[in-house]
């Protein structure tokens, strides 16, 4: 059996990499609150790997997914797990589930607008705009506030410094290429440019990346670096505008997975 008989999706069906992880797990019947990450994040990869082989170009948010689906199942098959302040384990899908609910949050408040955009427009009258408005808000309202600065967050910023990459490059037919970057080198990059000044901005990590691969590979450092709390966030003017700073009060980092 062919992979087009048994793996047939069609890209104008997704609004963007999220609305492709809702399908999968739809499609399986996946706890969303217990993901299994591995399965995921290969169903995924295997998407875009068939979407390359089609010589289809996807937006960079699909490529950004992709690097966290990855980095998240790394996290998980990490020996000794992550703990909070409290001493309890760290879920490293937790972000993931929340930004998916959101997502999913989302998406039924879009269908609920437009049941009731169609319902008004059968009505010669015009409708109370407002108590729809507040119907819907009630409706779908979360009790949690979202925090200032979450991975998501920065992965929107990550989007738009990949975009700017593209735009850089010229169009190439997909080819097979072993690309010379590892996490470990790009840590090293970062542990030198942040060692002589105290803080950077997030686009100025990236300025003299090569292209989406190398980006990519410089992200997951990134995120390793503030993992292990020798950088960290600071946000700056903006919506979406971070910069990175040196915590002083932590040892330089060494290559990953060393003691």
């Amino acid at each position: 059996m062919t992979f087009a008989e048994t793996y047939h999706i069609k890209l104008s069906q997704f609004e963007g990499p999220f609305d492709l992880l809702l399908f999968f797990i739809e499609r399986d019947e996946l706890d969303i609150y217990d993901i299994p990450i591995a399965k995921l994040a290969d169903d995924f990869l295997e998407y875009l790997h068939q979407m390359e082989l089609l010589n289809i170009d996807l937006a960079s948010e699909f490529m950004v997914v992709a690097a966290t689906l990855m980095h998240i199942k790394a996290r998980m098959l990490l020996p000794r797990k992550e703990l909070n302040e409290a001493g309890e384990e760290i879920d490293p899908r937790q972000e993931l589930v929340q930004r998916l609910l959101e997502y999913k949050q989302y998406k039924e408040v879009s269908a609920q607008l437009e049941i009731l955009e169609e319902a008004r427009a059968m009505r010669f009258g015009r409708g109370n705009l407002e108590d729809e408005n507040n119907y819907i808000a009630g409706k779908y309202s979360t009790e949690t506030e979202i925090e200032s600065i979450t991975l998501f967050k920065l992965l929107q910023v990550f989007a738009q410094i990949m975009e700017k990459l593209d735009n850089r490059q010229k169009k190439i037919k997909f080819s097979v290429v072993k690309h010379p970057y590892t996490i470990s080198q790009q840590r090293e990059y970062c542990r030198l440019l942040m060692l002589g000044k105290t803080q950077a901005s997030f686009e100025e990590v990236f300025a003299d990346c090569e292209n989406r691969i190398m980006a990519i590979f410089r992200f997951l450092a990134l995120l390793e670096l503030i993992q292990e709390r020798w950088l960290q966030l600071q946000t700056g003017l903006g919506a979406n505008n971070f910069w990175i700073a040196r915590n002083e009060e932590e040892e330089e980092p060494g290559a990953p997975g060393q003691e």
